[in-house]
C-alpha cells in the first residue's frame, strides 16, 4: 500500500517581469504533500523529519501539505501544479494515463527491510469472520477507490476466490483511511475491513487497535512499495537536484512507517503488477479520472 506513504513536490518560481529565467536559477519554494493514510496533522508532524532533510538538501524551503485524496494528487500533476509526488501503486499507475509522469524511487524502511508491502482484510475476533466465505452479508470498509491496498487488491483477491464484492457483501463503505478502518474494526463499526498491512501494525502501535482483537481473514501477494515519480518534463537539472536530495534521505523516522532506510531506485515497469490487477477488475483505466 503508501501502502502508502505519499509525497508531493511542486515548485513556486519568482519570476521578474515577463523573463523567463532558468528553473535552478529561481527562487523556489517546495510544497511536500501527504496522501492521507492517518490523521493530516498526525501525517506532517510524523513527516517533519523528511521535510527538514530534503530542505536541507534541495537548499531551499519545503512545506508539508496533506491532500484530499489520491484523484486530486493526479490532478494536480497533470495540470503541472505538482512536479513531484509520492503516489500510491495504484494511483501512479492510474496517474500515467492522464499525466506525464514516470517512478524513479522506492522508499524502505528498517522495520520492513523490503520495498513491497500487502493488502490485508481484517476483522474482530468476536465477529465469528474467520474465513473469505464468512463475508457474506456483512458490512465492510474499503478505504479510498483509488487505494491499491485498501480497496483494488482486496477487491481483485476476493474476486479470484470466487466472491462478489458487487453483491456479496451487506453494506459497503469508502473511509477515506487506513486508519480509520482499523479503528471501525476494533470497535465493532463495521465487520471488516481492508488496510496495508504496515499500517495495520503501525495502528496498532499507536494504541487504535489490539493484535489480540484483530483476524487476517486474507492478505495479498507483495505489492510494490509506493514510487515516488516526477513529471518527464521538468528540466533535467532539476531533475538531477531532486534525485540527488531523495537518495540522501535516510535514517530518520518515515510518517507512520517506522525509521526509514534510504530510498532504492524503481522503473515503470515494476508496477506491470498493479496494471495486470486492473485488468483482472475490468478497470479501463483512462477513464478514471
Amino acid at each position: 500500500m503508501m501502502n502508502r506513504r505519499k509525497v508531493l513536490i511542486s515548485t513556486a518560481a519568482a519570476v521578474a517581469g515577463t523573463v523567463a529565467l532558468p528553473a535552478i536559477a529561481q527562487q523556489q519554494v517546495l510544497t511536500v504533500g501527504l496522501i492521507p493514510s492517518e490523521d493530516s496533522r498526525a501525517m506532517i508532524a510524523n513527516s517533519q523529519a523528511m521535510m527538514d532533510m530534503l530542505s536541507k538538501a534541495l537548499g531551499m524551503p519545503v512545506k508539508p501539505f496533506v491532500a484530499a485524496d489520491y484523484n486530486g494528487v493526479i490532478e494536480a500533476l497533470r495540470s503541472k501544479r505538482l512536479d513531484v509526488a509520492y503516489l500510491g501503486p495504484f494511483s501512479y499507475v492510474l496517474g500515467t494515463t492522464v499525466a506525464e509522469i514516470e517512478a524513479f524511487a522506492v522508499a524502505e524502511t528498517k522495520k520492513a527491510g523490503r520495498t513491497f508491502y500487502h493488502s490485508q482484510i481484517i476483522a474482530h475476533k468476536d465477529s465469528g469472520i474467520k474465513t473469505v466465505n464468512d463475508l457474506k452479508g456483512k458490512n465492510f470498509a474499503f478505504v479510498d477507490p483509488s487505494s491499491t491496498s485498501g480497496h483494488l487488491f482486496p477487491k481483485a483477491g476476493l474476486m479470484k476466490m470466487g466472491f462478489n464484492p458487487e453483491k456479496d457483501f451487506g453494506r459497503v463503505i469508502f473511509s477515506g483511511s487506513h486508519d480509520s478502518n482499523a479503528i471501525a474494526v476494533q470497535n465493532k463499526k463495521v465487520d471488516a475491513a481492508a488496510i496495508a498491512d504496515r499500517i495495520l501494525d503501525a495502528a496498532i502501535a499507536k494504541g487504535l487497535a489490539k493484535r489480540e482483537d484483530i483476524t487476517v481473514v486474507w492478505r495479498s501477494d507483495p505489492i510494490p512499495e509506493s514510487p515516488t515519480v516526477w513529471r518527464k518534463d521538468l528540466p533535467a537539472d532539476l531533475k538531477k537536484r531532486v534525485q540527488a536530495a531523495f537518495l540522501e534521505v535516510k535514517d530518520i523516522p518515515w510518517s507512520d512507517q517506522g525509521v526509514l532506510n534510504g530510498f532504492k531506485p524503481t522503473t515503470d515497469a515494476d508496477y506491470n503488477i498493479i496494471r495486470d490487477t486492473a485488468k483482472l477488475l475490468n478497470l479501463d483505466l483512462k477513464k478514471m479520472k
